[in-house]
């Protein structure tokens, strides 16, 4: 049986907030290039929460930035630096997970578990108030 777009929705933001609490645990174990991974999927698990409202998702990864971007930020739903966490999330997820030799920063890798908890933060707002309801 299929759920609602709020369950969808729901089970993508809980995704989101369970690599996000992973993230922290790597970071405080050390574990950074894990934790940019893990900071990475957090943010794109919350784009796709929020985009499941709008009935799209995508294989690709691009495909579902690109309809956050324009649907959701473009419009004003989400504050225009948001755009700026995700490429950057990207960018740097990219990098530490297909790069050889690449050695994840510490300062890097807090600023996107910084970056992921206020998208992660922001989603769970964003719907609390889609749904006039405190317990999304």
């Amino acid at each position: 049986m299929e759920g609602s777009i709020k369950e969808l929705s729901q089970y993508r933001l809980s995704r989101a907030e369970e690599d996000l609490d992973t993230s922290r645990k790597l970071f405080d174990g050390g574990e950074l290039r894990l934790s940019l991974n893990r900071s990475y999927y957090a943010i794109f698990h919350a784009l796709r929460a929020v985009n499941a409202l709008d009935g799209f998702d995508s294989s690709k990864h691009s495909g579902v930035i690109a309809h956050f971007n324009q649907y959701h930020v473009k419009t004003g739903d989400f504050p225009k630096n948001v755009s700026r966490m995700i490429a950057e999330a990207m960018e740097i997820r990219q990098r530490s997970d297909y790069e050889d030799f690449f050695i994840a920063s510490k300062a890097d890798a807090e600023k996107q578990l910084a970056n992921a908890e206020t998208v992660v933060s922001l989603t769970r707002q964003y719907l609390q108030n889609r749904f006039s309801d405190d317990e999304f």
